[in-house]
């Protein structure tokens, strides 16, 4: 019973020990993450757009300095804004998350701005108030209107020209009621010695079969079977194959013959105008753009090539999901919509 009593006590106390050493790890652990934590740099994130009561006119701003200062005042991090007016930004070492903070904001068509903010995982919006046109314009300067804007472009389009048909025929030649007795091929039930044939055609080079038709139209061919089908999806080069069990039977192949071509699509796009800003998008596979436009009454054509130029506004592109291209425009001073 002794032996028995400090066995028992002896386990008990392992269990005691075992429990309290998970426990000091445990502590252990957290405080290292917790330390860890703490000196990993924070990074907030945020989106600068235009200050305008109508939410249609709250445009991204694109290329706006942004400066973090930390609590002691110090320069905590700089960035810029992307073109959908997206800024992240990781702050120095030694700022944690609730400290207070200050966000500068400077775009040259803009107001600065500058947000007092605690630092943390928030989503830091900054609203610019643009600088009104008239003071950037020359005094005595007559505005130039822009109107009846249009977007051209031209996408990849495949087409196709039937440039005839393919016909041909082909025999299975061999003899009814003749036991296979085990030499390969035989019939589907291994009773009947069988033949086999096959046939392949070519389209040529830039050509490509469709609607391929295979049957068999003489002969007794309800004991035949089709093999391998390499023709069905069409293409260049089809091949047929053909298992015939009975006498000799005759085969058709049919196709008709197309010829792809690519050429390209001339499309056009409208544009949405919101005050001196006008926003479109195009497809992932759009090339040759330009914008067509009226200047006092007088149609241009604006070719629109990869830095974005235009004369009288300044664009700007972004890639959404599926790569399709938005574009905004602003119109520069001295032009009006």
């Amino acid at each position: 019973m002794s032996g028995r009593r400090k066995g028992v006590i002896s386990g008990g106390r392992k269990g005691v020990m075992i429990a309290v050493a998970i426990a000091v790890l445990s502590v252990i652990a957290i405080v290292v993450l917790t330390r860890t934590m703490k000196r990993l740099p924070l990074t907030i994130r945020g989106a600068v757009i235009r200050e305008d009561a109508d939410p249609r006119k709250q445009l991204p701003v694109a290329g706006a300095e942004v400066i973090a200062f930390g609590p002691d005042g110090l320069p905590a991090g700089v960035t810029k804004s992307d073109a959908a007016g997206f800024f992240h930004l990781s702050l120095r070492r030694g700022i944690s998350a609730g400290q207070p903070i200050k966000l500068t904001f400077h775009q040259g068509d803009y107001q600065p701005l500058t947000l007092s903010e605690p630092a943390g995982d928030w989503l830091y919006v900054a609203r610019l108030v643009p600088i009104p046109v008239e003071k950037k314009v020359e005094p005595n300067t007559p505005t130039v209107a822009v109107a009846n804007v249009r977007v051209r472009y031209s996408v990849k389009t495949t087409t196709t020209a039937d440039v005839g048909s393919a016909v041909k025929t082909f025999e299975v030649v061999n003899q009814a009621n003749v036991p296979c007795q085990g030499k390969i091929p035989c019939s589907p039930d291994g009773k009947w010695k069988a033949a086999e044939a096959s046939q392949s055609l070519d389209a040529g080079e830039g050509n490509e079969f469709r609607n391929v038709r295979v049957s068999c139209i003489a002969g007794p061919c309800p004991f035949t079977r089709i093999e391998s089908d390499e023709y069905s999806r069409g293409g260049r080069k089809i091949n047929v194959a053909v298992l015939n069990w009975s006498d000799t039977t005759t085969f058709l192949i049919e196709a008709e013959v197309f010829h792809p071509m690519i050429s390209d699509l001339t499309r056009n796009s409208y544009p949405v105008v919101f005050g001196r800003a006008l926003n479109f998008t195009l497809p992932a596979e759009a090339e040759g753009l330009s914008m067509e436009a009226d200047l006092n009454g007088t149609p241009i054509v604006f070719p629109f090539g990869p830095a974005l130029c235009l004369s009288w506004a300044d664009c700007t592109v972004r890639i959404e999901q599926g790569k399709t291209k938005v574009f905004r425009c602003q119109l520069k001073p001295g032009y009006r919509f």
